[in-house]
C-alpha cells in the first residue's frame, strides 16, 4: 500500500484501500480459527461504507483530523478497526470489557499476534468507574457500543474531555414499540425489556433521533456530520426490525482543536469540564508564544488536604525543553500557581514539551485506583 498523506487523502480512497486489508483479516481468522473461542459475528469493517456517506468536507480528510494523537477504539471487539487504522499510521489504543467481549477478548489478541501489531489492548468497564489509557485523543470510535450502555451520559461525558473527535453509531427509533406514536421529534429515549432486542439482554436504550441529538449536546459535543440508516421493513415488522442506525461524526466542546497545550502523559481524565488529576510525574506540550519577551510557564492547581496530612509539604520541579526550571515546596491545602520565567534560549522550536514531576503522590488505594498528584485547572506558556 502506498503511503497516505493525511492532508490530501479522501476518505473514498481509505475506503476502497482498506478492501485488501479485509481478505487479510478473513485469512488470518480462518487461518487461526481454534475450538476454543468464536470471532465476533458481525463485519466491523462494513461500517466503513457508511462513514464514508456520513463525512463531508474537510471532514473527509479523517486521517488529517486525528493528526498525531492516539485513536481510541472503545467497545472494540475482535479490532478490525483497531487493525486497519493501525495500517494506516495511527497509534491505536483498543478498549472492551473482559466480561461482555465477545470471546473474553481472545480474538483481539491472536489477531494482534498473527499480524506483529503495536496497537494497545486495555480492558475497562464502561458501565463502571472507569479511566481511560491516555488523556488526549485525535479521535474516539463507538461504533455499536452506545445502546449497550447502562449509563451513556457518563461515558459520552467523559469521553469529550479526552478526545478532539467522536465517530459514533447507535440504534435509534421514529416510531415507539407499538408501530403507532411517532417519537421522531421528541428527545426520549425507549428502554428495552431484557430479551426484547435480538434477545440480547445488554441492550438498554434506543434513543429517538430528537433524543440522541439531545443527549450529545448536553454532554458537550457539537455534531460535524449525521445520517441515518433507516432498514425496509414494512409497518407490521417488529421493533427491533424497525430500528434505524444514526452514524455521526462529533466534535467535543471541551478539548478544542485549537488549545495551546497538548497533554502527553500522566494525565487523568477531565472532570467537571475544568480540571484534572495528574500523576506524580506528568507532561505536555505547549505552543510556544512568538510576542512574548519574557516567557512565563503557569501551572494553577490545587493541593488537596488528605494528601498533605497523609505525606506532608509537596516539592514541585519542572524541566522544560531540557532546561531544569526551579522547585517549589508547597505546605497548604488550596489553589496555587507554579510560575517561572522560561529561558528564551530554550524556545527554538514552535513547540516545547514541559515535564513535572512531584516529589509524592497519593498511591492507588481500594477506593480509587489512580496514583493522585494534584488537580491541574490550568497550564499556559505566556
Amino acid at each position: 500500500m502506498a503511503a497516505l498523506t493525511p492532508e490530501e487523502t479522501d476518505f473514498a480512497e481509505i475506503v476502497r484501500r482498506s478492501e485488501g486489508f479485509r481478505k487479510t483479516l478473513d485469512r488470518l481468522k480462518a487461518e487461526n480459527q481454534r475450538a476454543d473461542f468464536a470471532w465476533y459475528p458481525y463485519r466491523t469493517l462494513t461500517n466503513l461504507e457508511h462513514l464514508d456517506r456520513l463525512l463531508t468536507g474537510e471532514r473527509r480528510r479523517l486521517l488529517g483530523l486525528i493528526g498525531d494523537r492516539p485513536v481510541l477504539d472503545a467497545g472494540c471487539a475482535d479490532g478490525d478497526l483497531s487493525f486497519w487504522l493501525e495500517s494506516l499510521g495511527c497509534q491505536v489504543q483498543a478498549l472492551d470489557c473482559y466480561r461482555t467481549n465477545y470471546n473474553r477478548m481472545v480474538g483481539i489478541r491472536t489477531l494482534k499476534e498473527a499480524l506483529k501489531s503495536s496497537i494497545e489492548i486495555h480492558e475497562a468497564d464502561l458501565d463502571a468507574q472507569f479511566s481511560l489509557p491516555s488523556a488526549n485523543y485525535g479521535l474516539v470510535l463507538l461504533l455499536g457500543v452506545l445502546y449497550h450502555l447502562k449509563n451513556p451520559f457518563h461515558v459520552l461525558e467523559t469521553l469529550a474531555g479526552a478526545a478532539r473527535y467522536c465517530l459514533l453509531n447507535t440504534m435509534i427509533t421514529s416510531q415507539a414499540p407499538d408501530g403507532w406514536a411517532s417519537l421522531r421529534r421528541l428527545p426520549v429515549a425507549y428502554l428495552l425489556d431484557e430479551k426484547e432486542a435480538n434477545n440480547d439482554p445488554s441492550n438498554y436504550w434506543v434513543f429517538s433521533e430528537a433524543g440522541l441529538r439531545r443527549l450529545l449536546a448536553r454532554t458537550r459535543w457539537e455534531i460535524c456530520d449525521w445520517l441515518v440508516v433507516r432498514p425496509k421493513a414494512g409497518r407490521g415488522a417488529s421493533f427491533w426490525d424497525r430500528r434505524e442506525r444514526a452514524f455521526c461524526l462529533v466534535r467535543s466542546l471541551v478539548v478544542e482543536p485549537g488549545v495551546t497545550s497538548r497533554l502527553l502523559s500522566g494525565w487523568h481524565a477531565l472532570e467537571e469540564w475544568t480540571w484534572r488529576w495528574t500523576e506524580r510525574r506528568f507532561s505536555a506540550a505547549l505552543r510556544v508564544p512568538r510576542r512574548s519577551a519574557t516567557p512565563t510557564l503557569a501551572l494553577e492547581f490545587v493541593l488537596v488536604e488528605s494528601l498533605l496530612e497523609r505525606l506532608g509539604p509537596v516539592t514541585v520541579s519542572a524541566r522544560l525543553a531540557g532546561a531544569l526550571l526551579s522547585p517549589q515546596t508547597y505546605d497548604r491545602p488550596g489553589e496555587h500557581v507554579y510560575r517561572r520565567q522560561v529561558p528564551t534560549a530554550v524556545l527554538t522550536e514552535d513547540e516545547v514539551v514541559v515535564e513535572f514531576e512531584l516529589d509524592k503522590a497519593l498511591p492507588p488505594d481500594a477506593s480509587d485506583h489512580r496514583e493522585l498528584g494534584l488537580i491541574a485547572r490550568s497550564l499556559q506558556l505566556q
